[in-house]
């Protein structure tokens, strides 16, 4: 739970939020897939507050999944980062909280992003500048979607990253089935197949994904693939 200047908010109140949010283009499915991996990322696992936005020593969390941030922004808005009175201008002419991240306008946003397949390439550059700098603590976590692993720049950021050891290096798979292309063994395999550590979970259980994210992966990057209901599919009925 977190307190804001007007009231605590919980992962309950996230639907809420993003109700605020209306327009056109908001990319329903592709918010509702990442919002269970967003919370446990930024309630439980992420050292990053609105009061540490330019620590040095602060993790980095990379959106690389930016075409549905509706989710993306109500946990910010949840976490204190932005105010909930930015949510219902979400997408309008002179909102910062635009249809993709700006990262000079949205409090917290490490990148700009929403253009598929750039996100873990930055990560892996990222993960490399705190390395040249002196810097072990930080972790650098980026969420991208299934289908982004369609664009081959993925790959080479893959490829590369395990035999570097990049273990300051998490990626979060959405999974939720719109990849073009399947991936003989599974998703996690492609990774493992290049010295990462991978976990596949279901990505709607907050404590199978709290354990994922949380293993220790010493010597090598983690990913953790979190399936989803199909894209378009019935949202789940929570109680």
């Amino acid at each position: 739970m977190t307190t804001t200047t007007e009231r605590t908010y919980g992962f309950t109140d996230l639907p809420r939020l993003m109700a605020l949010m209306t327009g056109a283009e908001k990319h329903g499915p592709a918010a509702t897939s990442t919002l269970d991996a967003l919370w446990v990322l930024y309630d439980r696992v992420l050292r990053v507050g609105p009061e540490r936005l330019d620590d040095p020593e602060r993790d980095r969390f990379l959106l690389s999944k930016g075409h549905g941030p509706m989710a993306y922004y109500a946990v910010l808005a949840a976490k204190g980062f932005l105010p909930v009175e930015w949510l219902p201008g979400f997408g309008s002419y002179d909102s910062p909280l635009g249809h993709h991240p700006d990262r000079v306008l949205v409090p917290g946003a490490e990148i700009g992003s929403g253009s598929l397949g750039h996100g873990l390439p930055i990560a892996v550059g990222t993960a490399l500048g705190l390395r040249a700098q002196g810097r072990p603590d930080p972790a650098v976590w980026v969420l991208i979607g299934d289908a982004e692993l369609d664009e081959g720049s993925n790959h080479e950021a893959i490829a590369f990253a395990g035999p570097a050891g990049l273990d300051r290096l998490h990626t979060i798979v959405i999974d939720n089935s719109s990849a073009s292309h399947a991936r003989p063994g599974g998703i996690a395999a492609r990774f493992e197949a290049a010295g990462w550590s991978a976990e596949t979970v279901e990505g709607r259980n907050h404590e199978a994904l709290h354990a994922a994210f949380t293993a220790p992966h010493p010597d090598r990057p983690r990913v953790v693939v979190a399936r989803v209901e199909p894209k378009n599919a019935p949202a789940p009925i929570r109680t």
